[in-house]
């Protein structure tokens, strides 16, 4: 296969971006229950993949070739995401707060995003500087994300593992009071 035609590790995370920005809108437009939880279920499956695909690969290769704080938080921000995909997919469109989760999982995979994608700065930017061959490392990529898919498809969604929560205890008080008509 010609260099040319090999998938660009950048291209490829920045394709999964886009697929899981689409669903999100699907899912801002979605009004019946049935459609809400596919949309959640096909959120959730790409979120699991590409943070995989992050943690497994593209960030550990990148470690002490950009800065290191922007990899970390990298790893927050997944963290972050998985406790609220973990919620959803326990959940039913019918729980309180189901709608602002999926609201508040989109507006944190946004700000991801932003900080990966930014010109310049961001962390694709400086990934790219660096003397790896981004062509051979999206084809590990390629080739991860299709075991993964095939694995989910046989076995279901993963539960989440965070890398960066150590999973401490918190209180879960009662929902806030119903405002008043």
């Amino acid at each position: 296969m010609a260099k040319s035609e090999k998938t660009d590790a950048i291209m490829l995370l920045k394709a999964d971006h886009r697929e899981v920005e689409e669903l999100f809108e699907q899912f801002e437009k979605a009004s019946t229950k049935a459609r809400k939880v596919k949309l959640v279920e096909q959120i959730c499956t790409e979120l699991t993949i590409h943070t995989l695909l992050e943690e497994e690969i593209f960030y550990p290769t990148f470690r002490g070739k950009i800065e290191d704080d922007i990899l970390d938080e990298g790893y927050v921000e997944h963290d972050g995401a998985k406790v609220l995909m973990a919620e959803l997919m326990a959940g039913d469109p019918d729980d309180a707060f189901y709608d602002a989760k999926v609201s508040v999982l989109s507006e944190e995979i946004k700000h991801h995003v932003k900080e990966e994608e930014q010109p310049k700065e961001g962390m694709f930017a400086q990934c790219r500087k660096t003397d790896v061959d981004m062509a051979e490392l999206g084809e590990r990529m390629k080739a991860r994300k299709e075991e993964l898919k095939a694995d989910i498809e046989k076995n279901g969604l993963p539960k989440p593992e965070t890398r960066s929560f150590k999973g401490a205890e918190v209180l879960h008080g009662e929902p806030p009071a119903a405002p008043l008509a």
